[in-house]
């Protein structure tokens, strides 16, 4: 038997405006000066810098790109005076004065940077290497990861060279190259274990007893150096315990990650361009956008000229009504586009504003123990907003404080309840387990179960598998592994 149901669904479609206005939304600064460039370089009708007078006022506003945008526009369906003005009025500026590109630039310092492989690549310029040991060297660098390590097998590289790159060799031309590549900087790039990285590193310091002692721990007892297994070490090379302690504080001073401090060999480092200051004026917290956000943007005057000239020509041909369809198109864009880099920015000062307020302790002091419990929804219902466009600010803009520059989604975290019932946030219980850690006795570690016991007496209930997440988001390793001799 067969029945007809009559369902009713309600859904809500983003318009392609407003899904482009939420693009733009997250887009840190550098990012979208490039998207800037591009919508200047692909519409004639908007332009940057100041525009003077008799130009487009608005009157404007009220012509929009509507729902039907796509359907045929004849010339006799604009009103050619909506568009013009003679009225002396400045251009449609995104500008506010209290983020203007004439402020002092220092105050939103950047690190530049380039591709990890470009920066590796630039040192091979000055070996001296065949075209074929130039594409095998090339090929290495393309291979190591982000941490700086190669991880696949040179005969799996050796198959990838002549499958894709037409280059057949052995492995021990691949290894000759290996080793001139490891010889670049960082320091240990290019090993193919952690193991490797560490000696690489040591073979770059002066040839000191102590350094010696570490290669040929980390050489012929890695195993036992990496579980701790420090009296076996003692005993085997008949050394006493400063001795070990030495070497040990050699290895210590190595970097295990050479590639960390760049953000990927395939991808270009970020610029850290902070999106906002925070600077404390008078007791008082102050923010300010950085002022390569609010560009100074006109609609051109050329194309107002163009309309101009339409709507005093006496006779209008075919061509002259398709030249106006096409130039209300540009214009719409360009309104659209100089409307929605305002919406832009008072959507980042106002979600930045109130995180600021809410967090209001914590940058007038510093102290990470005073960051309060803090979700998206708080700031998202604080400001009336919705919670993806407070994530679309958090999760992709720096803020530059008197405490150094950070990702602003490092302000968010969950809360707990302590023994009192207050919410308190988990970042400030893991600044805790981070201090009492940094003050245990390296001898004795504390393991988990006392972490926890620790953090119980100072009014944090919370249980040894929490704290183990804790720490290990901390990077700390457990306790075996942080003893010391």
């Amino acid at each position: 038997m067969l029945k007809q149901y009559l369902q009713f669904k309600l859904s809500q479609k983003l318009s392609p405006q407003q899904i482009q206005l939420m693009k733009l939304i997250q887009l840190p600064t550098q990012a979208f000066e490039q998207r800037l460039k591009q919508e200047l370089e692909e519409n004639p009708a908007l332009e940057s810098g100041k525009e003077e007078a008799d130009t487009l006022t608005d009157e404007y506003d009220d012509v929009y790109v509507g729902e039907n945008d796509n359907e045929s526009i004849t010339a006799d369906d604009i009103n050619i005076d909506e568009y013009l003005s003679d009225d002396e009025i400045p251009d449609y500026r995104t500008k506010a004065n209290n983020y203007s590109a004439d402020d002092e630039e220092k105050s939103v310092p950047y690190a530049a940077g380039i591709s990890f492989n470009q920066y590796l690549l630039s040192q091979l310029n000055t070996e001296y290497l065949t075209d074929e040991e130039w594409s095998i060297a090339e090929f290495l660098v393309g291979s190591i990861d982000e941490s700086g390590y190669i991880r696949r097998p040179l005969t799996d590289i050796l198959d990838d060279l002549a499958f894709t790159q037409n280059i057949y060799t052995d492995e021990k031309t691949i290894g000759k190259i290996l080793r001139i590549v490891q010889e670049l900087d960082p320091p240990g790039v290019g090993a193919r274990s952690l193991e490797e990285c560490l000696i690489i590193q040591l073979k770059r310091k002066e040839p000191t007893p102590s350094v010696e002692l570490a290669s040929t721990i980390l050489e012929k007892s890695f195993e036992q150096f990496t579980k701790k297994h420090y009296k076996k070490l003692i005993q085997k090379y008949n050394i006493g315990e400063e001795q070990l302690k030495e070497a040990i504080s050699e290895i210590e001073k190595l970097n295990p990650k050479p590639g960390g401090s760049y953000a990927g060999n395939n991808r270009i480092v970020e610029h850290v361009v902070p999106d906002f200051s925070i600077r404390i004026v008078d007791g008082e917290l102050e923010l300010s956008l950085n002022g390569r956000n609010a560009p100074e943007l006109h609609v051109s005057r050329e194309y107002s000229n163009m309309l101009k000239g339409y709507k005093d020509a006496k006779k209008k041909s075919k061509s002259q009504k398709d030249t106006v369809q096409f130039i209300k198109q540009k214009l719409d864009a360009a309104k659209w586009f100089i409307d929605a880099i305002r919406q832009r920015q008072q959507t980042l000062f106002i979600t930045m504003n109130a995180i600021m307020q809410y967090q209001k302790e914590y940058f007038l002091t510093g102290d990470e123990r005073n960051l309060r419990p803090m979700i998206l929804k708080d700031i998202a219902d604080e400001i009336d907003m919705d919670v993806s466009t407070v994530s679309r600010v958090a999760n992709s803009k720096y803020v530059d404080t008197p405490y150094g520059t950070k990702l602003i989604k490092e302000y968010f975290s969950e809360s707990m309840k302590n023994d009192q019932g207050e919410d308190v946030s988990t970042k400030e219980i893991k600044k805790i387990l981070e201090t009492v850690i940094g003050e245990e006795n390296k001898k004795k570690p504390l393991t988990d179960d006392k972490l926890a016991a620790i953090l119980k007496e100072k009014g944090y209930p919370i249980a040894r598998r929490t704290v183990a997440k804790y720490r290990e988001q901390l990077d700390i390793p457990v306790a075996r592994l942080r003893k010391q001799i």
